[in-house]
């Protein structure tokens, strides 16, 4: 077993597919094997450097760098890259030339191992998925919640900051800023380690992994739950709210839950569902209440109330950068009443279509 698999018997197809930073290409390419290595990595994270892995980690980078020296050899290249390095890549450069095992397992615990270390974005339905391309959006997008982006932020900067911090849900009218606002977290305090997942239908089902998973690792995730809200037969509404208070296993320090969603109550509810006050059942009225008792989790719960028109005609011209001209103002006016309604996504709307 090699804890640093070779290169594979075509090296210079692997040296294509590659996408390495400016510099002599060989060695990036091995020094981001170091980083792939999930196996190791989550070892070294779980538990302290034994003397025998030790051992076992400095034979296995001698044999890179005699592989380094022989791809230099064999194929002499100049630089396949262009952009500079991250602060990962360079340290693991550093660990594949000079490193020790103490040193492998420092990368680790700084920078984490694989997609981790790369991205600040993340798709998670039972798999995770880097997200290449993550929306830049930043609180300067958004107008008229300062006293909600404020709290946002304060309950945030607790997190990153290893303080007590309480799950967050975001409700309100559609198109306020909610998803925005969430999303402006990573652009804000991606630089401070904070990570976004948002979590898919599906990977409701798998929680407990996902915690499993992010534990371990040297950053702070927010786990974006969009636009939730759950049919009154839907079971997976139970693992959530056993992941905000009541699980027997135990949420990570490292992980923050922050929900959107359209309406208050996040389990939806009919006429029927509510028992006859004379029922001779004691316990429908506490099937009831649980529907309920999923929102009451959230400890910071942020009301994000519908646009009106003064406020859409000030968003419009924030986007703009501008104060707005009459023949503007009637025109944002007429967008908004075709049927798109005053909010916020109804302004970028008609910003984009106006440029």
């Amino acid at each position: 077993m090699r804890l640093f698999p070779p290169l594979g018997p075509t090296p210079l197809t692997e040296l294509f597919q590659a996408r390495l930073p400016a510099g002599e290409p060989w060695a990036w390419v091995l020094s981001q094997r170091i980083l792939a290595d999930e196996a190791l990595a989550r070892r070294l994270l779980e538990e302290p450097l034994s003397p025998g892995l030790a051992s076992w980690v400095e034979q296995e980078l001698g044999r890179l760098r005699e592989e380094l020296k022989g791809l230099r050899q064999q194929h002499p290249f100049a630089d396949f890259g262009q952009r500079a390095p991250t602060p990962a890549e360079s340290a693991a450069l550093e660990v594949l030339l000079q490193g020790s095992a103490a040193e492998v397992a420092r990368l680790y615990r700084t920078y984490g191992y694989g997609i981790y270390a790369y991205h600040t974005a993340f798709l998670y339905d039972g798999r995770m998925q880097a997200v290449a391309r993550p929306d830049p959006v930043s609180f300067d997008d958004l107008v008229g919640y300062a006293r909600q982006i404020a709290a946002l932020r304060a309950n945030t900067e607790r997190f990153l900051e290893g303080k007590p911090a309480v799950p967050m849900l975001l409700y309100g009218a559609r198109g306020s800023g909610k998803s925005t606002s969430v999303k402006a977290l990573r652009t804000q305090y991606a630089e401070r380690g904070l990570r976004l997942v948002e979590v898919l239908a599906d990977g409701l089902e798998q929680l407990p992994a996902l915690l499993a998973l992010l534990a371990l690792l040297p950053y702070r995730f927010v786990l974006y739950l969009d636009d939730l809200a759950f049919a009154s037969e839907d079971a997976r509404f139970h693992r959530l709210k056993a992941l905000l208070e009541g699980a027997v296993y135990q949420q990570p320090a490292n992980v923050l839950v922050v929900a959107t969603s359209n309406r208050r109550n996040l389990v939806a509810q009919h006429w029927a569902d509510r028992p006859d006050p004379h029922a001779p059942d004691p316990a429908a009225w506490d099937t009831l209440q649980d529907k309920l008792a999923l929102a009451d989790r959230f400890g910071l719960v942020l009301t994000f109330p519908p646009f009106d028109q003064s406020l859409y005609l000030e968003a419009v011209a924030h986007i703009l950068g501008c104060p707005l001209d009459e023949a503007t103002r009637q025109a944002a006016l007429r967008f908004a009443l075709e049927g798109r309604g005053f909010s916020g996504r109804t302004a970028r709307h008609f910003v984009q279509q106006l440029l």
